[in-house]
């Protein structure tokens, strides 16, 4: 019997990236997985690599069940009506990983300079297709996670202490994010509910590798890869907490996969336990 075996997995933005590695792990240990995006085979945001129907396929050859199901969580209905799928075909929902995110919809030069000097868009990319579109899913899977009295609800984020990011809208994002966690959980108090903000380190996305002109069979011939970790790394930290029979001890808390693979005991694919991002 797998860990999660039984449970029922929703994954926002799982076309590529964070979102990709955390729906194949949570395949990989039983769960159910819905997978959601813009990117469908074929047809791809801005014509990246990757798409829903991918990272389906992926998760069924490791023996898993999951479903591809086209979603744009800027809009309230879509992400309502998945959610209405999901309580018709399953009637339960125990875990939300809340990884949609717009930036890559704003075409700047995403090199840190002042803020005054990157296009307002940048607040939509952010806000609007960020932070907004997670709460949204929020606010549509809760009630049902809630008539099982348990679950995990999963954002991704980053955090580096009080150390400033990099850009203002991309710290100001993630900073609400781990706020908006710390919230969720007083919410979840009196239930049986968890909500945690899981922060990796720098990740070899298929975006990441495509600017080093490289991909995941040769990224180590790239002096300045060396430190990174697969996408897989926070997938396994996700699944890792999704079967932590105690995992409510973390309520609120935003965690960074390092430590959580030194806690829990996985490595990343290639063996190695790759220690807390600093930046």
């Amino acid at each position: 019997m797998k860990r999660l075996d039984g449970k029922i997995a929703l994954v926002t933005g799982g076309s590529r990236g964070a979102g990709r590695g955390i729906a194949i792990e949570l395949g990989k240990a039983g769960a159910v997985v819905y997978v959601t995006g813009r990117s469908v085979k074929g047809t791809t945001t801005h014509g990246f690599p990757g798409s829903i129907d991918e990272t389906v396929e992926e998760i069924v050859r490791h023996g898993g069940e999951a479903y591809a199901c086209r979603c744009d969580h800027t809009r309230d209905e879509d992400t309502k009506a998945l959610i209405e799928r999901i309580r018709r075909e399953q009637a339960r929902l125990h875990i939300v990983v809340n990884n949609v995110w717009g930036l890559h919809d704003v075409e700047t030069n995403l090199q840190p300079q002042p803020f005054w000097e990157y296009p307002l868009q940048m607040w939509d990319a952010t806000f609007s297709s960020g932070i907004r579109a997670q709460i949204a899913t929020n606010h549509f899977a809760i009630p049902l996670m809630l008539e099982s009295d348990s679950g995990l609800v999963v954002h991704t984020t980053f955090h580096d202490q009080d150390k400033y990011l990099g850009t203002f809208y991309y710290d100001l994002a993630k900073n609400a994010i781990n706020r908006s966690v710390f919230a969720l959980a007083h919410d979840f108090k009196n239930t049986k509910m968890t909500a945690v903000a899981v922060s990796p380190g720098w990740m070899r996305t298929e975006l990441g590798l495509r600017n080093f002109n490289t991909d995941e069979d040769h990224w180590q011939e790239v002096e300045a890869l060396q430190l990174t970790e697969s996408t897989f790394y926070i997938g396994r930290a996700v699944s890792a907490l999704a079967g932590d029979s105690d995992v409510h001890q973390k309520n609120g808390r935003v965690l960074h996969v390092g430590d959580l693979a030194e806690e829990y005991g996985f490595t990343d694919i290639d063996g190695r336990v790759i220690p807390r991002f600093v930046i």
